[in-house]
């Protein structure tokens, strides 16, 4: 489903990835050492409504002397490279100063119960059910009562699926939860996010995300006896045949993938989106121009919560970046230079003073509506509104000899206005070098 940090592979950054950029990272104005030395850990189990107990560490300044607000983080990612996270992803907001909570969710790594890939919310008037913001208020209502010098005050913020915990954490959010940024979190896994961009189901990563996700409690993943995986699913076959030769109808998601490939009420229950009448605490979107996982799910997000955002709690940022990719510098994407540090501007210009502002009252939000940046001038803009006013469209057209044109193409003798091409899904075009490994390293 969904998840956390840059790319694919690094959804699942691990301590040692984590541990180089910390290395990398370009030093901080005010702080010279890093979080990891500046922060003490202990390690609680807090007991959800139901008494199932979820795995929560949380960092605390050395030297804190007055109440600070609560940072939230929960994924199913596993916690080991928290203070990765601090030094880099977060490094701003440490700077800042704030308690943080890391934390598993249900059914994954150190937290009990049973995991389900992206749980639906719980139906209006539900009161005995439970999901990721039952989940989360109940913590909250912990932390504000347990944790030493909190100011009563907590905000959440994640990148993929820990964008999408963030999120369901606001549906029925705790009086103590102040402001939220989901960032890349899916909307709707059929219509445009992870699983499925406008329907087409993504084989490669919705196999290898399934195994990974549900062979086990941490990170499962599959064993392929390919150097090539181009190779190793033209061989496959037929998708049935997935169930039939590996994986036993154990995976739950695969098999929903089997039983559900159209957008039914499964897809539907599963959205986010209908849940999103209105902002009910401070939301910050952020998405990246060149998500290839999750553009449309922050967009939709924003889009949805603005129609009733009549408090003007609703913001937006878009960024030049992939999949998670203000978590590292944002100087370039590829051979794609941006001319500065995009990343680190937008943790420290935007999220930052956006936290700060609501979590201790500090500074005035000087927040447009939307911000975005415009690759080419490489320059950060402004809007009052998103899509700006005043904007119109222009077709482009395609050309002969590959080109592109806003003028349509002169008909030609003889043409029959339309090209055809034959789909023969035994012979698909690779888009990536082969040979092309697994999504997720083991």
């Amino acid at each position: 489903m969904p998840a956390p940090i840059l790319r694919p592979l690094t959804r699942l950054i691990g301590a040692l990835a984590l541990a180089w950029l910390a290395s990398t990272a370009l030093p901080h104005a005010g702080q010279t050492q890093p979080p990891a030395e500046r922060y003490g850990v202990r390690d609680v189990m807090i007991p959800a409504r139901d008494g199932v107990k979820l795995f929560t560490r949380i960092y605390t300044p050395k030297d804190q002397r007055e109440p600070l607000p609560l940072i939230m983080h929960r994924t199913p990612y596993g916690n080991d490279g928290a203070i990765g996270r601090l030094n880099v992803y977060m490094r701003a907001l440490a700077d800042e100063g704030y308690i943080f909570v890391f934390q598993d969710i249900r059914g994954k790594f150190k937290s009990e119960g049973t995991f389900v890939m992206q749980r639906p919310a719980r139906a209006a008037g539900d009161t005995k059910s439970i999901d990721e913001g039952t989940d989360t208020y109940d913590t909250i209502e912990w932390l504000v009562k347990n944790v030493p010098q909190n100011n009563g005050r907590v905000g959440m913020l994640g990148i993929s699926y820990d964008g999408w915990t963030t999120i369901m954490g606001a549906l029925e959010p705790h009086p103590a939860l102040k402001a939220i940024s989901p960032q890349a979190s899916p909307s709707d896994m059929w219509l445009g996010d992870d699983f499925h961009h406008n329907g087409a189901f993504r084989l490669s990563y919705g196999f290898e995300y399934a195994t990974m996700m549900e062979t086990n409690k941490e990170r499962g993943g599959f064993d392929f006896d390919l150097p090539d995986t181009y190779e190793w699913y033209l061989k496959l076959g037929s998708l049935a045949h997935a169930n039939e030769k590996y994986l036993n109808g154990k995976i739950p998601s695969w098999n929903n993938f089997a039983a559900h490939p159209n957008w039914d009420a499964f897809w539907q229950r599963q959205a986010v989106s209908p849940y999103l009448d209105h902002p009910r605490v401070p939301t910050l979107n952020v998405a990246g121009w060149w998500d290839q996982e999750d553009f449309f799910g922050p967009i939709r997000i924003y889009k949805e919560l603005e129609k009733r955002d009549s408090s003007h709690l609703n913001y937006l940022v878009v960024g030049p970046w992939n999949h998670g990719g203000w978590g590292g510098a944002g100087e370039k994407l590829g051979p794609i230079g941006f001319g500065a540090p995009t990343g680190r501007e937008f943790r420290e210009k935007i999220e930052a003073p956006f936290f700060a502002y609501y979590l201790k009252d500090k500074g005035k939000l000087d927040l447009a509506e939307a911000t975005t940046f415009e690759a080419g001038t490489n320059q950060w803009k402004r809007y009052d509104s998103w899509p700006p006013r005043d904007v119109g469209s222009r077709k482009l057209y395609f050309q002969q000899g590959g080109k592109l044109s806003f003028d349509p193409p002169a008909a030609a003798a003889n043409d029959p206005g339309y090209d055809a091409y034959v789909s023969d899904p035994a012979n698909p075009v690779p888009y990536r070098k082969r040979p092309i490994p697994p999504t997720y390293s083991q």
